[in-house]
């Protein structure tokens, strides 16, 4: 017979990880690279956007098209780079065990 109290403790220890796991992604930084290092985006493993670096070579006006699409490449390189941290974070909490596609932590 399966201990209620011990499940209780159980899904109470998980909710405290889960959420010392949300802190910690809130403090790893990634960096999102395009146009071979020309556009540099450091963002965190929950998606915040920290800084946008910029090689001087693309503030010419007529490369302003170019080096708006360099930026959102760089974002979505980040934005990526953060959520493959996140799922290293969530594995380690989930003890390795894989989640069903499709279902991310938390709830």
């Amino acid at each position: 017979m399966v201990n209620i109290g011990n499940m209780m403790k159980q899904a109470q220890q998980l909710q405290k990880k889960m959420s010392e796991a949300q802190e910690k992604l809130n403090s790893i930084e990634v960096e999102g690279v395009s146009g071979g290092g020309l556009v540099k985006v450091t963002a965190t493993a929950k998606g915040e956007i920290k800084k946008i670096l910029l090689d001087e070579s693309l503030l010419k006006k007529e490369d302003k098209e170019m080096t708006e699409d360099l930026i959102v490449a760089a974002i979505n390189d980040a934005k990526q780079k953060g959520e493959v941290a996140s799922q290293e974070e969530m594995k380690s909490l989930t003890g390795g065990l894989p989640l069903p596609p499709g279902m991310k932590l938390p709830f």
